[in-house]
């Protein structure tokens, strides 16, 4: 290397670690409170992460990544912008606007990094907001699954196929997700994450992967694709309780079994014959029998779809537990659909951007990062207005947090007061009290009429261009 070529790069070093120290002593306003960097750093150290004194470190990474996923805009264009606009504001100049080395840098962040920041961001969270007042006040945690999809590229194809009944260049790759949400405050726990369809794929397979977040007192919450045996028998081997829809497969009779009310009874389910996918061990360990609550709730508020409710539980004491209390709690569950449309719609993860398949799995794990922080945001600002973080708009917060985060960019020494500013924000932000609210599901507006792709778009361009 020639003087002229080592001193542009010992120019361009110095000048990454000025802004680097700007970004560190200048943070934005909220992360700063809901991420601070001691936080990422003991992460970073956890896993090992090398890296070379540039700009784009993996910390200021992380922060870009975090506003990418948060931002309306999510392209890395407006995500690099944005941290231009940042270092010009401190005087560190305009910098190059480039994104090649954000987008390296992205995919220079370790994949267990990001989960770990995810998963530990839920379980703090979860830790500190109270448990809700059902069940005597057990930690309940509800199960639910969801798919998303993304760029239709050669790599995400081979790892996550497109639906089978569509043809081939016309769908576009899908993954699935289940995932352990708290009821208590809407954090995403963990999530486990496969191809649509296959072997190994179902729902039933991935809760399984979940089954160490769950400690013993603890309830899960599901709906009937999880109220099997093996499930159950899973969940209870760790002391956790299990609160579900009935699946509809085995025969309801409530004369049968220990009755304890009007369809109310205590049943005894034998273990089926042995699973593909499970162990002659681990079959030999699963008990003969499971004694199982069933037990039917007549629904009769008007608008509802479903007249009764068929639930099983293996919380079997009726006093303790009555059916109108179960039948509240499997109602909560609604919540986890709640927060699956806010981080697929609100944050736009129903459709994935990154064109490789671990470049998705890291996009999915930061979506849940900063659905996480949003939820903490929501827990404090709820906390100092004495609510439920579950009163506090989830969009509506996600506004004032954008609003509020380049406020500390000029007035650094005014941020703990913005930051008060902001929860006092949020915690206006309330989700309007609607009980037993019906409305119909169909839409008022008709979408826009578009003519549908039918074939590959590299056969229908080059029909366009040999059309005479």
């Amino acid at each position: 290397m020639d003087k002229y070529t080592q001193g542009r790069v010992d120019s361009q070093v110095r000048r990454a670690c000025q802004c680097r120290r700007q970004i560190l002593e200048d943070q934005d306003l909220c992360f700063t409170e809901l991420l601070p960097k001691e936080q990422i750093e003991a992460a970073i150290d956890r896993h090992k992460v090398r890296y070379r004194e540039r700009l784009y470190t993996p910390l200021v990474t992380i922060w870009t990544f975090l506003y990418q996923v948060l931002a309306p805009d999510q392209s890395c264009r407006a995500a690099v912008a944005r941290l231009l606009a940042f270092l010009c504001v401190g005087g560190n100049g305009s910098g190059s606007a480039k994104t090649d080395p954000y987008c390296k840098a992205r995919g220079r962040l370790p994949e267990e990094l990001l989960a770990d920041l995810a998963r530990s961001s839920g379980g703090d969270l979860q830790r500190e907001v109270p448990s809700t007042k059902l069940l005597g006040g057990r930690t309940i945690k509800i199960a639910d699954g969801t798919t998303v999809s993304m760029a239709d590229t050669p790599a995400n194809q081979k790892t996550y196929p497109q639906q089978s009944a569509q043809k081939e260049g016309l769908g576009f790759p899908i993954m699935r997700m289940v995932g352990l949400i708290s009821l208590s405050c809407g954090a995403v726990l963990d999530v486990a994450m496969a191809p649509y369809s296959g072997k190994k794929t179902g729902e039933t397979t991935l809760i399984r992967q979940l089954l160490n977040h769950l400690k013993s007192g603890e309830i899960l919450l599901a709906d009937a694709i999880f109220s099997n045996y093996w499930t159950i028998a899973l969940v209870l081997r760790r002391g956790v309780d299990f609160v579900g829809h009935h699946d509809g497969r085995r025969l309801l009779d409530f004369r049968k079994g220990q009755r304890l009310g009007r369809c109310d009874h205590i049943v005894s389910w034998q273990k089926p014959a042995k699973q593909w996918w499970m162990s002659k061990k681990l079959y030999r360990s699963l008990p003969e029998t499971l004694r199982i609550r069933e037990l039917k709730v007549e629904i009769t508020q008007k608008g509802f779809r479903s007249r009764h409710l068929l639930l099983v539980t293996t919380l079997l004491d009726a006093e303790r537990y009555s059916k109108q209390e179960l039948a509240m709690v499997y109602r909560a569950r609604w919540h986890a659909e709640l927060d699956l449309r806010s981080i697929k719609q609100v944050m736009q993860m129903d459709v994935l951007r990154c064109k490789s398949p671990a470049m998705v799995r890291k996009e999915v794990w930061m979506h849940l990062l900063a659905y996480n922080l949003i939820r903490k945001l929501m827990a404090q600002a709820a906390a100092r207005a004495e609510v439920c973080p579950r009163d506090i708009s989830f969009k509506g917060t996600l506004q004032t947090l954008l609003a509020f985060a380049a406020a500390g960019w000029s007035c650094p020494e005014r941020r703990n007061e913005l930051y008060c500013a902001v929860l006092e924000a949020v915690a206006t932000h309330r989700v309007n009290d609607r009980p037993d609210r019906v409305e119909p599901r169909a839409v008022k507006r008709r979408p826009k009429k578009q003519v549908y792709l039918n074939e590959p778009r590299s056969v229908a361009k080059e029909r366009l261009l040999n059309r005479t």
